[in-house]
């Protein structure tokens, strides 16, 4: 069964398709097919290389980073495992542990995806 898209103005469940458009009887919101499409493809998260990112994958740190704050730095190389995706904040899209600093966010731009 194909499954229909949650309103994306008022997040209910009661879409229901109108020619080429989704309309949501809840709060009077249409939109198209194609908009769909397009929502759903910039929804993904990837990294450097175009990989597609998923919470509890495991990356690697594709340059030096500097910490905001502070004189050290995170080493090309170091291996961050479990991110977890968020929205992003400031273009930070992934919330993770990194060993030896702790907790932060990074941009999906500087890292890659380790199988």
């Amino acid at each position: 069964m194909n499954q229909l898209p949650n309103c994306p103005e008022c997040n209910e469940t009661y879409t229901y398709e109108d020619g080429e458009n989704y309309v949501c009887p809840m709060c009077g919101h249409e939109w198209t097919k194609a908009s769909q499409a397009e929502a759903d493809e910039a929804s993904i998260v990837r990294d450097a290389n175009g990989n597609e990112l998923q919470d509890g994958d495991t990356v690697s740190i594709i340059r030096d980073l500097k910490i905001k704050g502070s004189s050290d730095s995170i080493k090309q190389g170091t291996k961050v495992k479990g991110i977890r995706l968020i929205e992003p904040v400031d273009g930070h899209d992934i919330d993770c542990k990194v060993p030896g600093f702790g907790a932060m966010k990074l941009k999906s731009s500087v890292v890659k995806k380790i199988d």
